[in-house]
C-alpha cells in the first residue's frame, strides 16, 4: 500500500498536470485526449519522473473505460443492439479479420516474426481504442453521424473479440500453458454463470433496489448504488476472465430500458470523465520515450506503418461493407487507425508468455501511444480539408443585452414556427421576448421592425433570468432540435414551475417526453398534414362537410390514442399493440360515419 502522503502527492500531480495541459490542448483544437496523453508523458518516468511507477495507477485508470462502456450500454437497449447486429457482427468481424490478416502476414514475411507471434501481433494491432475513438467522436459531436455509428459498432465488436484473443495468447505460446478439456469446460461454465447472474440481476433485482434507494432521497446513496452496480459487475467479470469493460457494457444494456436510466447516467458521468482522463494519463506515462532517442526511425516508422495499413483498410471496409461516403469513410479510418487499450493487455500477456522480447513490447506500446497522439492531428487536418470554412460567430452587443419589461410570453427559437407565433402576438399587442442562438435569424427578425429578439441560449438559467421569464405566463419552445426542446422544457419547468410551457414536438415519442416535463406538446407537421388530408378527401369526391367530419373524427380519436399510449410509451410492444387496435377502431368509426351519411341521404 502506498503511503498516505505519497497518495495525496500523486493525486495533486495528476490533477495539476490535467488542469495545465488539457485546456491548452483544447485551445489549440487538438482535443482533450491529446492533452491527457501529453500530461502523462510529462509527469511519467521518461520526462519529469514525478510518478515513478505508472503501473500503480493502471488498475484504477481502467475503471474509466469500464464506466464509459456502462454509459454506452445505458444509451443503447437490447432492441437497438439487435438492429445493429449487421454492423457489429458483420462490418466489425470483416474489419478485425482483414486488418489482422494484413498486419499478421507483414509481421511474418517482412519482419521475420514466428507464426504464433505474427498472429497475436496482427489481431492485437487490428483492435482500436474504444475510449479514444468514442471520446474523439463525442468531442466533435459526431457519435450520431454515419461514420460515428459505424465506428461504435466496430469498436463494440472489437471489445467482444478481445476476450477470446486474450484467452488465445497463452495457447499460442505453447508449453505448459495448455489447459485440459475439463478446465476449459469449467472456465466456460463460470463465464456463462457470471453472465447469467448479471442478466437475471439486471432484470429482476436492480430495479427494486433503485426504487428503494430513490425513496431515501439521498443523492450520495444513489451515487454509491450506481458505482456499486458498475464496479461490482466489472469485478465479477474480471474474476472469471472476461473483459471488465464488456461486463459493464452488459450491465448498462440491461438497464437501458429502466426508468432510472437518466439518473444513473447523471451519477456516473463525472466519475467517467475523471477516470477516463486518468486512463489516458496512464497511457502517456507508460510510454518509454528513451526509445525515441535510441531508435527514432524504428518507432516513427512503425507508427506511420500502422496508420498507413489500418486507415486505407478501414476506408475500404467503411465504403464496401458500411455503405459510407468517401469523406465519412475517411473519418472512420482516422478515428480507428490508432492502436487500442486492449492491445496493451494482449501484448503484456504475450511478453510474459515469451512470445515477444521486452524490447519489442516497449516498441509496440510506444507505437500505439504515438498513433493515438497523431490521430487528433489527422482529425483536425481532415476537418480543415473537408469542412466548409465557418466564420466565428460575432454577436453584436445590442443583441446580447436583453432589454424587456414584464413579457407575458417568452419564445425560444425564432425559426419558421417561432416567427409565426411572434407575428400573431405582435398583432395582438401582447408583450413578448424571443431568444435565439443564430445571429442571422436575429438580424432577419429585427429587420422587420423592432421585433424583441435577443441572442441567448434558453437552457442557461442566467439567460432566462435576464429575459424575465419569472414574470411571463407562457414559455413557447419552437426550436427545431428535439433534444434542445426537451432540455429547455426541463430547465424551465424546474426553475419556473408556475409557467405554462407549449413546446414543439417532432413525433409521438417526443410528445410523451415533453408531457412528462409538464409541457403541452404541439406536433410540428400534425396540423398541416390534417389540412393536406382534408383537401385530398375533397379532391377525391367527398363534400367539404364530409371531409371536415372525417378530420374532426380523426383528431379526436388520435388524441385519445396518444393519451392511452402515454402510459406505455416505454414499452414498444404495447405501443405497437395499441396502434394496431386504434387503426382497426378508426376504420370502424369511418365505416359507421359512411353508413349514417348513406341513411341520411336516403331519408
Amino acid at each position: 500500500m502506498p503511503h498516505e502522503g505519497n497518495l495525496l502527492q500523486a493525486a495533486v500531480v495528476f490533477l495539476f498536470a490535467a488542469v495545465l495541459t488539457v485546456p491548452l490542448a483544447k485551445r489549440l483544437q487538438l482535443g482533450a485526449v491529446l492533452g491527457y496523453l501529453f500530461a502523462g508523458v510529462l509527469i511519467g518516468p521518461s520526462v519529469l519522473g514525478l510518478i515513478g511507477n505508472p503501473q500503480s495507477v493502471s488498475h484504477i485508470s481502467e475503471l474509466g473505460v469500464v464506466l464509459l462502456l456502462f454509459i454506452i450500454g445505458l444509451e443503447l437497449s437490447p432492441r437497438r443492439l439487435w438492429v445493429m447486429r449487421k454492423s457489429v457482427f458483420g462490418v466489425g468481424l470483416a474489419q478485425v479479420l482483414l486488418t489482422g490478416s494484413v498486419i499478421g502476414v507483414l509481421a511474418l514475411l517482412v519482419f521475420g516474426q514466428p507464426l504464433n507471434s505474427a498472429i497475436v501481433l496482427g489481431l492485437g494491432l487490428a483492435l482500436s481504442s474504444t475510449a479514444f475513438g468514442l471520446q474523439s467522436l463525442a468531442e466533435r459531436k459526431e457519435l450520431t453521424s454515419p461514420h460515428g455509428r459505424l465506428a461504435f459498432a466496430i469498436l463494440l465488436f472489437q471489445d467482444i473479440a478481445a476476450i477470446p484473443l486474450i484467452a488465445m495468447v497463452p495457447l499460442l505460446a505453447g508449453g505448459d500453458h495448455t489447459s485440459t478439456a475439463a478446465e476449459d469446460l469449467n472456465h466456460g461454465l463460470r463465464v456463462l454463470g457470471s453472465i447469467a447472474v448479471v442478466v437475471i440481476g439486471g432484470r429482476y433485482l436492480l430495479r427494486p433496489v433503485f426504487r428503494i434507494v430513490a425513496k431515501t432521497r439521498l443523492p450520495e446513496v444513489s451515487t454509491a448504488t450506481a458505482l456499486l452496480v458498475v464496479i461490482g459487475t466489472a469485478w465479477l467479470m474480471d474474476l472469471v476472465g472476461v473483459s471488465m469493460a464488456l461486463g459493464a457494457f452488459l450491465a448498462g444494456l440491461l438497464l437501458a430500458d429502466s426508468e432510472y436510466r437518466h439518473e444513473l447516467e447523471a451519477q456516473i458521468e463525472p466519475f467517467k470523465g475523471l477516470l477516463l482522463g486518468l486512463f489516458f494519463i496512464s497511457v502517456g506515462m507508460g510510454a518509454n520515450l528513451s526509445l525515441l532517442l535510441s531508435a527514432p526511425l524504428a518507432v516513427l516508422g512503425l507508427t506511420l506503418l500502422l496508420i498507413a495499413i489500418k486507415l486505407p483498410l478501414l476506408f475500404v471496409v467503411g465504403r464496401l461493407a458500411g455503405g459510407l461516403g468517401k469523406v465519412s469513410a475517411l473519418r472512420l479510418g482516422i478515428v480507428l487507425a490508432a492502436g487500442g487499450e486492449f492491445a496493451f493487455v494482449v501484448f503484456k500477456i504475450g511478453r510474459d508468455q515469451g512470445l515477444f522480447e521486452p524490447h519489442l513490447y516497449d516498441l509496440l506500446v510506444l507505437t500505439i501511444t504515438l498513433s493515438m497522439a497523431v490521430t487528433p492531428l489527422l482529425l483536425l487536418l481532415c476537418a480543415r480539408l473537408y469542412s466548409p470554412k465557418v466564420q466565428p460567430v460575432v454577436v453584436p452587443e445590442k443583441f446580447r443585452d436583453i432589454d424587456t419589461d414584464a413579457p407575458r410570453v417568452v419564445i425560444a427559437g425564432m425559426g419558421r414556427m417561432g416567427q409565426i407565433v411572434a407575428r400573431i402576438l405582435r398583432a395582438q399587442n401582447i408583450k413578448f421576448v424571443a431568444l435565439d442562438t443564430s445571429v442571422e435569424t436575429i438580424e432577419l427578425s429585427r429587420s422587420f421592425g423592432g421585433v424583441p429578439v435577443f441572442y441567448g441560449d434558453p437552457m442557461r438559467p442566467e439567460i432566462l433570468s435576464a429575459a424575465k421569464v419569472e414574470q411571463a405566463e407562457y414559455f413557447i419552445i419552437a426550436t427545431d432540435d428535439p433534444d434542445t426542446n426537451i432540455k429547455t422544457a426541463e430547465v424551465v419547468h424546474r426553475l419556473y414551475p408556475h409557467i405554462k410551457i407549449i413546446a414543439r414536438a417532432r413525433n409521438r415519442q417526443h410528445v410523451h417526453r415533453l408531457v412528462d416535463l409538464g409541457a403541452e406538446a404541439i406536433r410540428e407537421t400534425y396540423y398541416s398534414s390534417l389540412e393536406m388530408s382534408r383537401r385530398t378527401l375533397i379532391g377525391l369526391g367527398l363534400t367539404q362537410a364530409q371531409a371536415d367530419a372525417r378530420i374532426k373524427r380523426f383528431k379526436h380519436h388520435d388524441e385519445q390514442v396518444l393519451e392511452a399510449q402515454h402510459a406505455v410509451y416505454d414499452d414498444a410492444a404495447k405501443v405497437l399493440q395499441t396502434a394496431q387496435e386504434a387503426r382497426a377502431e378508426l376504420a370502424k368509426l369511418f365505416e359507421s360515419d359512411q353508413l349514417e351519411e348513406q341513411e341520411a341521404g336516403k331519408a
